[in-house]
């Protein structure tokens, strides 16, 4: 159905105006985002077709490039809204490599041409704005105090009208920064709204962590052009408040909106409009944040006040390339983190007295450096990562980023575990509501075997980045080594309720499913992996193939691994464990000291993973454990 039909429909307790841009749940407002509105129209309208994903992407996105990630993502936000309060898929089905069938009944109860233009909307009111990059980022903190203003004295009554007990363990209150919209008119201009709601983010959780936690990034961004409704993006996020506001530049003078939303009763607490001039943009917001809290008195941390009265000034094109560099750093994918590498590394080269290009430059390093493919070679990339961090935390010892990057190093390349254990217990002090912090945390403390922590941490990472996928399923991880099989399983089925095609999810369930030795189930996740995971071949499949009895292919799938591995892919540790499985001791721990001279990240979890438990009596297993440093309990290594 072309987005140019608008009809009315009912399907179930739905009906669906098009004309209107209108869906009711029998006879309530169902609010959706702009493209995830236009998905359904095309989909309910399709007669239970089969709808390839290069049509709908066309249909939907007609003069934009966007990627298949982001059609799931649509399309997992429609099964949730609409499925809400039901059972099952009852209204999308996906078709495995092809597309998506609206598979409920569809009654036409009346049918329209349009008036207009369409679905798109009239962006007339851009006019001759245009967004400068590096006034979008830096202008946040004009903000922050304010927002504190209207949040803190509200929190002060609420502790001090409880009971003493209550007041020694008292509830953290939530709070989301929506993506600030773009008001230009040009959505190339939405990168930089996106930098200024994410420099939003990381400054208010340095306000009062020990009151206030705030909604990480990446759950934040769903949320762009939504029309959801606030007391629906609250119980999605779990959030008391919500900033929301726009951005807008005309000549050299900049426009911030903002404002404060309490959730329980939509109650505007606090609204503010800025005008400024541009070109002293720095010196204007250390004046003011100071004028702000003079007057309403606020009493933030030390850390909080260090960081807001702190007054530098930026080279404005080193500034541009660190927003362009955290983008695509946020992509975490290879070619996302190379282009993240390039653009830091012109951040310092042209600045190299900003702490944040630093902390930038060793998060994009770590994580490069992390996979198995790294487009620099991991010993490169790790000691650079450290050399940024450290760097970084020179300049500015209270910023959580570099602390976290620091112990990812010492925890996974390093293996020293005090260190990386002291560096993320910083950032979280630093920075409770930095997700990744505990996220990588929670991979140290099972590393120690301390499940039950690492559990919570983990979960603590969810509940303030509820909508990752990649944390979802490292939830799932961490009950996989936790041995809490069934559990595992059913957090992947969930990450896949979401997005079908996260092939990370699928992998998983490849592993649980091989440890149970459940052969039809674990060719089943095989199946779903529809490309190369971070550069994982594939034919790495030999470990799964060895656990569920099929050793003659696990012999086969040895050799190619041994071609590859010999070419520079890291797949000593994998060709250990199918090894072990084949009962092959003598190979499986050559392979593994080979894994160990290569210092694989994946060896961390040596004496956790389940795959190596044929292994763990051998009297070589407890020479790897120390080689490791891990027969240590923390702080004595």
């Amino acid at each position: 159905m072309s987005l140019k039909t608008r009809p009315v429909w009912q399907f179930g307790p739905y009906r669906l105006d098009a004309a209107e841009r209108l869906l009711q749940r029998e006879g309530v407002e169902v609010r959706l985002p702009p493209k995830a509105f236009d998905l359904l129209i095309v989909l309910a309208g399709s007669g239970g077709r089969l709808m390839q994903k290069e049509d709908l992407l066309k249909e939907v996105w007609p003069d934009s490039f966007v990627e298949e990630s982001s059609l799931a993502q649509h399309i997992s936000m429609l099964r949730r809204i609409l499925q809400e309060g039901e059972g099952g898929a009852l209204y999308i089905e996906t078709v495995p490599k092809q597309g998506y069938r609206f598979v409920s009944p569809v009654t036409l109860i009346s049918q329209a041409e349009p008036a207009g233009e369409g679905l798109r909307g009239d962006s007339s009111s851009a006019g001759g704005f245009r967004i400068s990059r590096w006034q979008l980022a830096i202008a946040g903190s004009l903000l922050l105090l304010a927002i504190a203003a209207a949040v803190w004295p509200r929190l002060q009554a609420k502790l001090s009208s409880r009971s003493p007990s209550a007041q020694a363990a008292p509830s953290k209150v939530m709070l989301a920064v929506l993506p600030f919209e773009n008001l230009t008119g040009d959505a190339a201009q939405d990168f930089f709204s996106d930098g200024f709601t994410e420099e939003m983010i990381t400054q208010l959780g340095h306000l009062d962590p020990v009151h206030m936690g705030v909604i990480a990034r990446t759950s934040a961004m769903h949320y762009r052009d939504t029309k959801l409704g606030v007391d629906a993006i609250a119980r999605e996020l779990g959030v008391q408040y919500i900033v929301e506001g726009s951005v807008r530049r005309s000549g050299d003078r900049i426009r911030i909106s903002a404002q404060l939303i309490q959730v329980r009763d939509q109650t505007h607490l606090w609204a503010q409009n800025y005008d400024r001039e541009g070109r002293d943009v720095l010196e204007i917001q250390g004046q003011v944040a100071s004028a702000i809290a003079e007057q309403i008195e606020l009493k933030l941390t030390p850390e909080a006040t260090a960081r807001f009265t702190r007054s530098a000034s930026v080279n404005l094109q080193a500034y541009d390339a660190y927003l362009q560099g955290r983008y695509f750093w946020n992509r975490r994918d290879r070619q996302g983190l190379v282009k993240a590498v390039r653009y830091l590394e012109e951040a310092v080269a042209l600045d190299s007295t900003q702490p944040k290009f630093y902390a930038g430059l060793a998060d994009a390093l770590a994580i490069m450096g992390s996979l198995p493919d790294s487009p620099v070679p991991r010993p490169q990339a790790m000691e650079r990562a450290r050399a940024a961090a450290l760097k970084a935390i020179s300049l500015d010892e209270l910023s959580a980023e570099p602390h976290a990057s620091l112990g990812f190093v010492e925890m996974h390349y390093d293996w020293n575990w005090v260190a990386a254990e002291r560096e993320f217990r910083r950032a979280i002090e630093l920075n409770p509501s930095y997700a990744t912090a505990h996220h990588w945390y929670a991979y140290y403390l099972m590393a120690m075997e301390r499940q039950d922590e690492s559990l919570a941490e983990i979960r603590r990472a969810e509940q303030l980045d509820p909508l990752s996928l990649i944390i979802q399923r490292d939830v799932a991880d961490m009950l996989y080594f936790a041995r809490r099989y069934d559990e595992a399983i059913a957090q992947c089925r969930k990450v896949l309720e979401r997005d079908p095609q996260f092939e990370l999810a699928s992998f998983s369930l490849y592993q649980i499913y091989a440890v149970r030795r459940m052969a039809p189930e674990m060719d089943e996740a095989f199946r779903a992996m529809q490309a190369d995971l971070h550069g994982l071949p594939l034919t790495a499949t030999a470990p799964g193939d060895a656990m569920v009895g099929r050793k003659e292919k696990a012999r086969r799938e040895l050799v190619e691994m041994q071609r590859q591995e010999s070419q520079g892919k890291n797949l000593a540790h994998a060709m250990a464990i199918a090894y072990a499985a084949l009962g092959d001791r003598d190979q499986a721990f050559h392979w593994l000291d080979i894994a160990i001279q290569a210092r694989e990240g994946s060896l961390i979890l040596l004496k956790t993973d389940p795959m190596l438990d044929p292994l763990r009596a051998d009297p070589r297993f407890s020479t790897l454990i120390k080689k490791m440093s891990l027969s240590l309990p923390p702080g004595k290594a």
